[in-house]
């Protein structure tokens, strides 16, 4: 009996689309509380580089999921999927509506979906790997990745240590593949779940957008933000966090690959990159509602009228 649910609202969209400005204004009208849906925005000290709400912006809608990590840390999509879990129920606890939003489209998926049945992490397998990989090297195990699971392999670059040697490791557990496990889904979400994209009609004006924010990052420090995490021993340019659209190509200019303009050009297309392949997720997306970007006023009509009738 979907009615008895409680109600869940997904806001998402490409990567500067208007979003937060959206969530920040539908909290001022109803009772909910934001649960950031961001793979970027769960690491403290990477504000600027991800367009992180600001301190003013928080005041008025805190948002929950952000600042959670270390960029050191890695972060599954079945950590986000328990940490959202639980602050849906929270929120629900308090006679309020969860309002999700963000555009990592795989931790939407997981939650709406359920997970499949993968092993937990192995310490021991994963060491064994790793000094595979140093000895023989990493294109030797993507060869060997390759032999069992060519799907994943054609999916895995060889240069994504993290992807590749958990690939490996599952099968070495479980003598099933990545793929073959990913095709059975796990627990749905037990929400009435309402979903809305947001974008710009015309991609010139995301386009436009993605451009101007990159400029008004570089504007409010990001290249002294990236200094600092470039100065730490413990990071390197295989870490989820470092492989965020910005902050890679920031690193590469800092490690004297790249000049500083070549670094924001590299960083405004890989943004661009990312939001085609957000679009590309939503248009494939089921039972969603469209709002335009450039009319935010009927979008926060638009929402209101969904919470309001329900």
């Amino acid at each position: 009996m979907t009615d008895k649910l409680p109600l869940a609202l997904f806001l998402m969209g490409p990567t500067a689309s208007g979003k937060t400005e959206l969530a920040i204004r539908l909290r001022q009208k109803f009772p909910v509380e934001i649960i950031s849906v961001d793979s970027a925005l769960i690491y403290k000290g990477m504000d600027i580089g991800t367009a992180k709400p600001d301190g003013k912006e928080l005041s008025l809608a805190p948002h929950r999921l952000i600042d959670i990590l270390d960029p050191s840390e890695s972060y599954s999509v079945a950590d986000f999927r328990r940490d959202a879990l639980k602050a849906m129920d929270d929120i629900v606890a308090e006679g309020k509506i969860p309002l999700l939003v963000g555009g990592t489209m795989l931790y939407y998926k997981a939650l709406l979906e359920g997970l499949s049945p993968l092993p937990a992490a192995n310490p021991e397998i994963r060491q064994q790997i790793e000094q595979e990989a140093l000895t023989k090297g990493w294109s030797v195990l993507h060869d060997e990745l390759k032999e069992v699971d060519p799907v994943s392999a054609a999916r895995i670059h060889p240069n994504d240590p993290q992807r590749l040697s958990r690939a490996l490791e599952v099968f070495r557990i479980s003598g099933k593949t990545l793929t073959e496990l990913t095709q059975t889904k796990g627990e749905s979400l037990p929400y009435r779940v309402k979903q809305f994209a947001i974008a710009p009609k015309d991609r010139a004006e995301l386009h436009r957008r993605i451009e101007l924010r990159f400029e008004k990052m570089m504007e409010a420090g990001f290249e002294e933000e990236m200094k600092a995490l470039h100065s730490r021993k413990d990071l390197h340019p295989d870490l989820p966090s470092i492989r965020c659209v910005g902050y890679r190509q920031m690193w590469e200019y800092l490690d004297g690959e790249c000049t500083r303009d070549e670094a924001v050009f590299r960083g405004v297309c890989a943004t661009r990159q990312l939001a085609k392949r957000q679009i590309t997720w939503l248009r494939s997306w089921d039972d969603l509602t469209w709002l335009d970007s450039e009319n935010i006023e009927q979008a926060l009509e638009t929402m209101s009228e969904a919470i309001a009738s329900d």
